[in-house]
């Protein structure tokens, strides 16, 4: 699209918006049932297209990944948007009886989603179906590194739904910035840090209020009491799904010193159990590009060359070689081995940057507080995950660390549960949705005063004076 082409499908939608501020809930709701149709009828040409961006990707690891997310968001919202569309009463103070008050739910208005690339269907769709529940319209401007799937959802979107309701933008990084700027009523960005403070900064031209889905380094603490194979298992799936491409997979691991040896035999074998072979395995995605996997070679590179030990894990290492199948361009190539790093230190990019790969830094601590120390010595993470027996130490941790989410005993889940608002604090951003709290993220709670007939509020005009006195001292007392 070119900028006039942007230009002209915003003020379509900001037109509708004003014009039709009130959405009906039977509308809304057929606009949800048409998003189920486009995924129930289209899920196997968008797998293809998600495995043609990325070069190897089961359509079984995006269906679960994607759109499993997705279906459940659309039946949760089904089912509560009636309630949570209704004028919500308030109790009215004494002070203002017999008034009644209530908040009335409005949408904002034009709603845009830049969405990136590593669930390049859910975390397009999902924030469009909770800001179309909401009664809003909505603009989409996918990631440029999944141009298959881009392509893909433009097509569906404008088959199931007209350019005044949900459209979506194709285009580069140049374009995403001029989307960013436009006079959005709300404007949500998934991404990396260091872009998400650029669209904040273009989106605060116009005061257009944000939600940005950030990243950062989520910690998984590993207490001193708990079952190292199990743990070590959910630690694998979390950071191997997507190859480690998800913004709140486990960044690095916290352990009592002296297990170093004993995470390391158990990630192996789970590694083993998830995926007996890495190349040509679909269910292991590919690096979304030779860039990105460029990037993370040198960040070992530089990592082992100042002193840490690294641990390439080949599931593979002594058998017989399988055929590769389901291979699009060089998607095989850029399936990275997963890696153990022992002995990073805070001066190597690994430990500096999201890895957002199968790289996972195992860092040894003596003491709890030195593990608490280390988490709170950085920028808050999206992500916290810990695992243990003990709910005293658990509380503990709880209480002296902030992040967006925690999954205790687990990796990733809590993103999957629908009444948890999911996002980020500080630098892993800011704002929340899933559920009813993404429902309100995207409205307007308009407060609304219906003052009765019989109100006593000429009580509080001037002149003051002694009647006045009187009433205020009733009401000290009262109060």
């Amino acid at each position: 699209m070119t900028p006039a082409d942007i230009h002209s499908h915003f003020e379509l939608q900001r037109q509708a918006s004003r014009e039709h501020v009130d959405v009906p809930l039977l509308v809304r709701r057929e606009r949800l049932l048409r998003m189920r149709k486009l995924l129930d009828e289209n899920g196997p040409v968008l797998a293809a297209a998600v495995q043609a961006d990325f070069g190897m990707r089961s359509p079984r690891l995006t269906e679960v990944a994607d759109f499993l997310v997705l279906r459940t968001l659309l039946s949760h919202t089904l089912k509560h948007l009636a309630r949570w569309s209704k004028p919500q009463r308030v109790r009215t103070p004494l002070h203002l009886q017999p008034a009644q008050g209530y908040i009335h739910r409005q949408p904002l208005g034009v709603v845009g989603v830049i969405s990136p690339w590593n669930y390049p269907v859910q975390l397009a769709l999902a924030p469009a179906i909770t800001a179309l529940a909401a009664g809003n319209r909505v603009m989409l401007k996918p990631s440029e590194l999944t141009p298959h799937t881009s392509a893909q959802l433009a097509r569906l979107v404008a088959q199931f739904f007209t350019p005044d309701e949900f459209c979506v933008v194709q285009g580069d990084a140049n374009l995403s910035a001029l989307f960013a700027s436009l006079p959005f009523d709300h404007l949500v960005f998934t991404g990396s840090t260091a872009v998400g403070r650029k669209v904040a900064q273009a989106a605060a031209q116009h005061l257009t209020p944000t939600t940005l889905e950030l990243g950062g380094k989520s910690p998984c603490i590993i207490d001193g009491h708990c079952d190292m194979q199990d743990a070590a298992l959910k630690i694998a799936h979390g950071k191997l799904l997507n190859a480690g491409q998800t913004c709140i997979a486990p960044d690095y691991v916290l352990l009592p010193r002296g297990r170093e040896a004993e995470f390391a035999q158990a990630y192996r074998a789970a590694v083993a159990r998830l995926f007996p072979t890495i190349e040509g395995n679909g269910d292991y995605a590919s690096i979304i590009t030779a860039r990105h996997h460029a990037r993370l070679r040198t960040m070992l590179q530089q990592a082992q060359t100042q002193g840490a030990e690294v641990h390439v894990i080949d599931p593979a290492e002594g058998k017989p070689p399988v055929p590769t199948q389901g291979t699009l361009g060089d998607g095989a190539s850029r399936q990275m081995l997963p890696v153990l790093v022992f002995g990073a230190t805070s001066g190597m990019q690994l430990m500096q940057e999201e890895i957002f790969g199968p790289v996972l830094p195992v860092i040894a601590y003596e003491k709890l507080d030195d593990a608490i120390a280390h988490i709170n010595a950085g920028p808050r993470p999206l992500a916290l995950y810990w695992f243990g027996q003990s709910e005293s130490v658990r509380d503990d941790v709880l209480r002296r660390t902030v992040s967006g989410g925690v999954t205790v005993n687990d990796t990733l889940m809590h993103i999957a549960h629908d009444n948890l608002p999911f996002g980020g604090v500080g630098d892993s951003g800011w704002g929340a949705y899933h559920g009813e709290q993404g429902f309100l993220r995207f409205c307007h709670q308009k407060s609304v005063l219906v003052q009765s007939r019989w109100s006593m509020g000429s009580l509080f005009y001037p002149p003051y004076g002694p009647r006045f006195d009187q009433l205020m001292g009733m009401l000290r007392r009262w109060l």
